[in-house]
């Protein structure tokens, strides 16, 4: 009998075999960017927050100034946030134990959402769990195959990883241009829905987008705009209702959407806009069906913090002045700044290592900011970010002027 050939199918047989054999954890292991920082002594995430998000917290053991939170308005420590959540504990219990689809749906979940359409003007709201799941909900549900949704290049990660899961086109246009934004609308006019999805306010520098002028553009090519405004609720409007109400705009836009962990002191996320539309998604959107509900002591912290925010605009007022007075103060000493206007004043410091060791250099001498760095940021454009609260005195802000000073001379910025 003639012998078959095996050889090509041992040298298969071995391909396969050295196939099977890649470790899909081997990336982990080259992974050094974290253990570099730490063996600088200069490693600046995860710290252990040991008090309340205050104007002056404990952070990894050392007392400092908090400049590196969205407590925008201070309410983390409200006597009234804080009855109205253990209240919430007493009465219902520590949670809902299911989704709202279900089991999880409590009374108060829909006074929250009734408060907030009215807060927003708008003529529903729907709450979820988390800010995250709040994008990611809204954008996979209602871009189809047939449609597109156009992002700017420096929207919210949690936008961006929601069109990882649309099934219909994703287009990206340059940050806030709007001749590029026309552009790329009117190169995919013909699909079948359009929708585009936009930051009030950029999250890691507090720049605005130009939202009557986008929302002109959006509307002559009968396009849907959607507004993640989770930095602009409680610090821009009237009473903090936002960005769009900020320009006046409210009406005009397709999905105001926002977060409770900035503002509202607490946790979760919500949407509002057409009745039908927050229908649908309440009964569509996997990222709600699927999730547990915000458990009842963050609902009743955002009910306390919507009649603050509400009784005391002055706050919104107050933390406005502040970041005015930081970005003057910061401009006098001889610092880049990127554009901001809300309460986020982005410092730009260029090299990465330098911007660590700038953070460093504010952290240990009692100044808590964040610093971003690439991937969060373009190469060459790390940053320290710096966020303020209503409840920031004067005195804190001299001393965190006075400490960037004498950082930024010793690291060689300015």
């Amino acid at each position: 009998m003639p012998r078959h050939n095996t050889g090509p199918m041992k040298e298969q047989q071995a391909k396969m075999s050295e196939a099977t054999r890649v470790d899909l954890f081997e990336k982990c292991r080259n992974y050094t960017a974290a253990d570099e920082a730490r063996a600088r002594g200069t490693y600046p995430y995860f710290l252990e927050v040991q008090s309340a998000t205050d104007t002056r917290s404990i952070v990894s053991g050392r007392r400092v100034i908090m400049v590196g939170s969205n407590n925008y308005l201070g309410l983390t420590t409200h006597p009234k946030v804080r009855e109205a959540a253990i209240h919430a504990i007493e009465k219902y219990g520590s949670g809902c134990t299911g989704s709202r689809f279900l089991n999880g749906n409590l009374d108060i979940h829909s006074e929250l959402e009734e408060r907030l359409a009215a807060f927003t003007e708008q003529e529903a709201a729907l709450v979820f769990s988390t800010g995250f799941q709040t994008n990611l909900g809204a954008i996979s549900t209602l871009v189809g195959k047939n449609d597109v949704v156009f992002v700017d290049r420096e929207d919210h990660a949690s936008i961006m990883e929601a069109t990882r899961m649309v099934w219909g086109k994703v287009v990206k246009f340059k940050h806030n241009d709007m001749a590029d934004f026309e552009r790329v609308v009117q190169a995919n006019n013909d699909t079948a829905g359009k929708l585009v999805v936009v930051d009030g306010v950029y999250s890691v520098t507090g720049e605005l987008c130009p939202l009557p002028e986008l929302m002109e553009i959006a509307e002559r090519y009968a396009a849907k705009v959607m507004v993640d405004d989770a930095h602009g609720i409680g610090v821009l409007g009237r009473c903090g209702a936002g960005t769009c109400d900020h320009f006046g705009v409210g009406d005009r836009a397709g999905i105001i959407m926002g977060t409770f962990s900035k503002s509202f002191a607490s946790l979760g996320g919500f949407l509002a806009g057409e009745k039908v539309v927050m229908e649908y998604l309440r009964h569509n959107a996997r990222a709600l069906i699927f999730s547990a509900a915000m458990p009842p002591s963050a609902v009743a912290a955002c009910l306390a913090a919507l009649d603050i925010m509400q009784a005391e605009p002055e706050r919104m007022k107050r933390v406005l002045e502040i970041t005015a007075r930081m970005k003057a103060g910061f401009e006098d000493l001889g610092f880049t700044l990127r554009p901001t206007g809300a309460a986020i004043i982005a410092v730009l410091i260029g090299d990465m290592w330098k911007a660590i060791a700038f953070w460093k250099e504010l952290f240990d001498n009692g100044v808590y900011a964040n610093v971003f760095v690439p991937p969060g940021v373009p190469p060459g454009h790390s940053l320290i970010r710096t966020s303020y609260m209503a409840t920031h005195s004067d005195e804190e802000m001299d001393e965190v002027l006075e400490t960037f000073e004498k950082a930024g001379k010793k690291v060689g910025l300015i």
